[in-house]
Formats: structure tokens, C-alpha cells, sequence
């Protein structure tokens, strides 16, 4: 297997993480300029991202393990799969490649660099939502690694494509993905005020599901009753 030096798997983590955001804000952005219909904004957001998710973690997955998440990459630590040392340097590139992301769709519909967000995200529906949101993200990568690893790029995608519409904060699932979102006051924000809420749901998510599945996932020897000798 071909193992990739730690400045390349930080810059593998950056460009995914900005393309994802590219693609949430600038979907956002273009679905709100075509219709006034909010479930259809909705949909084309959706569809843009979890296909994006797809393309990113086939490609870039070899390389960093495709995580794009401080919560993901902070679950593979506490697992012992990411180097404790590694962790800094994911975190700081997945936080940079968010706000590269939010910069580079704005350019590209011609709107301030960057902007604070007002939209309203709070309240526990949301909270609780977002910790349902980030379980079921990595409930889905651990089991997909643990039991189908070539198809986990469909699975993320399918499944953030499904959140998107069961849960009632459309699934960000991800700290630097939130932190990103507050940067943009469009379709896709989040107001700043909001993000700790975001944020603290989503890595106590993560941390539930790195529990129990790591109980769940952990198989157990079948002892075989011995049978009893026949007496003489």
C-alpha cells in the first residue's frame, strides 16, 4: 500500500474540505438565484453535495483518508487510526480548506469575500438533530470501513444526501463545514452565535457513535458447547 507523507495528507484534507464548501455555498448561492421555491433550493443544494462527496472521497481518499471533519478525524484518533501527532495539522487544514471554500464561491458569484451570516440555526431540535446528523455520519463510515471499505464513498453520500432532508438542521455534521458557513450570508449560513451549539452537538454525536460502534462492530467468539463424555 502506498503511504503518503503528512504535509500532502494536510493538503489532500485542505482542498477536499474547500471543495465540499465550494460546493455547499456555491450550490446554495445558484439555487437561490433560479427559484424562490425553498424545497427546490433545497434539493439542488443536496444533490450538488452529496455528489461532490463522492468524486472527493474516491480521489482523495487514498491519499488522507478523505475525512473533511475535525469530528471524523477526531473519532479516528480516539481509535488509534490517525496518529495523535497527525491531528493537529488535519484539523488546521479541514479548518482553512472551509474558509478557502466559502472565499472561492463567493468569487465565483461575483460577492464579498467574506460575510457574517445571519441566518437563525439554534435551539434543541437543531442540537439534537446535528448530534442524530454526525452519529449517523460516522455510524456509516466505521461500518463502511469495517465491512465494505470500496463502497464508503457512495455511502457518505448517500447518506448526507438523505440527512439533508430528515433532519431538521440540514445536516452540517461537521465543525469546519459549520465554521465555514458562517462566513457566507446566503442559502447555506449559519449565524456565528449559533456555532458553539453547531459544534458541541456534533462532536458528542460523533463520540456516541464511536462508542457504540465500536461495541457493535467488535465480534465476539462463538464458544462451542464440549459435549460431555460418555460415562464408562
Amino acid at each position: 500500500m502506498v503511504s503518503f507523507d503528512l504535509r500532502r495528507r494536510a493538503v489532500a484534507e485542505a482542498l477536499g474540505t474547500c471543495l465540499l464548501v465550494a460546493t455547499v455555498v456555491g450550490s446554495g448561492i445558484m439555487a437561490e438565484t433560479l427559484t424562490r421555491d425553498t424545497a427546490l433550493a433545497l434539493l439542488g443544494n443536496t444533490m450538488a453535495t452529496g455528489a461532490m462527496l463522492v468524486v472527493l472521497i474516491t480521489i482523495l481518499g487514498p491519499i488522507s483518508g478523505a475525512h473533511f471533519n475535525p469530528a471524523v478525524s477526531l473519532v479516528f484518533c480516539l481509535n488509534r487510526t490517525l496518529p495523535m501527532r497527525d491531528l493537529p495539522a488535519y484539523l488546521v487544514a479541514q479548518f482553512v480548506g472551509g474558509v478557502v471554500g466559502t472565499i472561492a464561491a463567493h468569487l465565483m458569484f461575483a460577492l464579498p469575500v467574506l460575510e457574517i451570516a445571519t441566518k437563525l440555526r439554534t435551539g434543541p431540535s437543531q442540537w439534537f438533530s446535528e448530534i442524530v446528523a454526525t452519529f449517523g455520519l460516522v455510524a456509516v463510515i466505521l461500518s463502511g470501513i469495517r465491512f465494505e471499505q470500496r463502497a464508503v464513498p457512495w455511502l457518505v453520500g448517500l447518506y448526507i444526501t438523505a440527512a439533508y432532508w430528515f433532519t431538521a438542521s440540514t445536516s452540517f455534521a461537521n465543525p469546519a463545514v459549520a465554521v465555514a458557513r458562517a462566513l457566507t450570508n446566503t442559502f447555506s449560513g449559519i449565524r456565528p452565535v449559533d456555532l458553539p451549539g453547531f459544534i458541541v452537538a456534533e462532536l458528542l454525536g460523533a463520540l456516541i457513535a464511536l462508542v457504540l460502534m465500536g461495541w457493535l462492530l467488535r465480534p465476539q467468539p462463538i464458544q462451542q458447547s464440549v459435549p460431555a463424555k460418555a460415562e464408562s
